[in-house]
């Protein structure tokens, strides 16, 4: 009776399993992120840990935003049609736009020395980490609106109004729904960090691009942006270093070698070398953790950077998880993130609509991207940025927007999940020879059974 019983319950379990109509191995990589997330979130954050905070609170935390991500994956999954996607990415830009607006008001919140964040009521909404998934989709609604010709308002106004005939002309409409937007929104974003104007504006150009938006009509754009970006300096120096000020922080990072050679000059003790040891500390800090992980690691809880870098456990958390799982640990990071850009790729292909095809690639880019250049900046392959390990760094709005993205990911997948599964079962062998045709199945299993019955 208990074996039956066993046998029910993970007949139950395999069922369920058998029955989750998303992309498995997309479902696997959330989980694992997730899980990582708990276990480097706990042992990373000690600085966050105070007198009336501990670490069981700080992890309490963590399972809280766990689960309000996983409920946001699950909502976005179980939405049963694209087109409600579709119809709700279209207000990504004026989300977007509201965002960067209201850092500008009382509502704006520092963050790192910059107004990053706006602050409602008890809830602190990081502005650049939703607004990179609200622009992704956002840019996927509005390639797949330009390809079909369903921009509702200026065919409306150009049918309407003689003297706006010409918001009926295709490079009117790209500008006005592609590339006005995504020059507003980095320079909303310029204001508050040049590193991630640079992040995001190269995301939604790549976004596009993939989307069908060809590359001469990009190139104009492309220009104009970096001529805003060339006049903003401009306005830095004439300003007296007082308006665009991350230009500064920028310089600053990307002189970072300098740093180092100008402390070698400077006495210890003296408030010059303490200030000039602080700019180089982290980055300093987070390769000796890299060196120290060797290929296994320190172990779980036995990182001593976490002590010594204030934010390990956000932009400097690919060094952490190399210094407690060593390079073994850094790896498998790097293939979950890798084996998501991958398996994108194939849900890419199998999709027939537009606007699934811009948003799975656009997305898996935003995601991938990301992570790539966290582990590069912690390599001290580039300077600091502040771009966190999606879905595993310490971050509430961070979590949030990328379970909305993975959410959107699982969703596309079930549409794509039959024709992927074709072309898997009709996909030929990697090297000619290995494995079993299906005409020669029977033939096979015949040919075991006489050597087994002593025939052959």
């Amino acid at each position: 009776m208990t074996e039956e019983k066993t046998s029910a319950r993970k007949s139950w379990f395999w069922n369920f399993i058998d029955n989750i109509q998303g992309d498995k191995v997309i479902l696997i990589i959330i989980t694992m992120l997730i899980l990582l997330s708990v276990v480097t979130i706990f042992s990373s954050t000690s600085l966050l840990a105070d007198a009336e905070t501990s670490r069981l609170d700080i992890f309490k935390g963590q399972m809280a935003t766990v689960a309000v991500g996983t409920a946001i994956i699950a909502v976005c999954y179980f939405i049963p049609r694209i087109w409600i996607f579709r119809f709700f990415s279209q207000f990504g830009f004026f989300i977007s736009a509201l965002i960067l607006i209201l850092l500008h008001t009382p509502l704006g919140v520092e963050v790192n020395g910059a107004v990053r964040a706006i602050q409602l009521g008890p809830v602190q909404v990081h502005a650049y980490e939703v607004t990179k998934v609200a622009m992704v989709l956002y840019l996927a609604w509005a390639v797949h609106a330009y390809k079909n010709d369903s921009f509702k308002t200026v065919n409306w106004l150009s049918a309407k109004f003689k003297s706006l005939e010409f918001l009926s002309r295709p490079g009117w409409k790209r500008f006005i729904y592609i590339f006005f937007p995504i020059l507003a929104v980095c320079l909303g974003i310029l204001f508050g960090s040049f590193s991630s104007t640079v992040f995001i504006g190269g995301i939604m150009f790549i976004t596009i691009l993939i989307g069908g938006i060809k590359l001469k009509d990009i190139l104009a754009p492309a220009v104009l942006c970096l001529a805003v970006v060339a006049v903003c300096i401009g306005i830095y120096y004439v300003s007296g270093k007082k308006v665009f000020e991350r230009f500064g922080t920028a310089i600053s990072r990307m002189t970072m070698n300098e740093k180092h050679q100008d402390i070698k000059g400077l006495r210890p003790g003296t408030v010059e070398f303490q200030e000039a040891l602080d700019a180089i500390k982290q980055p300093a800090s987070a390769k000796i953790a890299i060196h120290e992980g060797g290929i296994i690691g320190k172990g779980p809880g036995n990182s001593t950077q976490k002590y010594t870098v204030p934010l390990m456990f956000s932009d400097y958390m690919f060094s952490f998880i190399i210094e407690e799982y060593g390079l073994i640990g850094g790896i498998i990071v790097i293939m979950l993130y890798v084996s998501l850009l991958a398996r994108a790729s194939l849900i890419v292909r199998a999709c027939d609509n537009e606007f699934a095809k811009t948003a799975v690639a656009g997305l898996a880019v935003l995601i991938s991207g990301q992570a790539l250049m966290h582990m590069f900046i912690n390599a001290d392959l580039g300077p600091l940025t502040g771009q966190t390990l999606p879905m595993i760094s310490h971050g509430k709005s961070s979590f949030f927007a990328f379970s909305i993205a993975f959410g959107v990911l699982l969703s596309i997948s079930k549409m794509a999940k039959a024709k992927i599964k074709k072309e898997e079962e009709e996909s030929a062998p990697l090297v000619e020879g290995l494995g079993i045709q299906d005409e020669n199945v029977q033939d096979t299993l015949a040919e075991l059974d006489d050597f087994e019955s002593g025939r052959g």
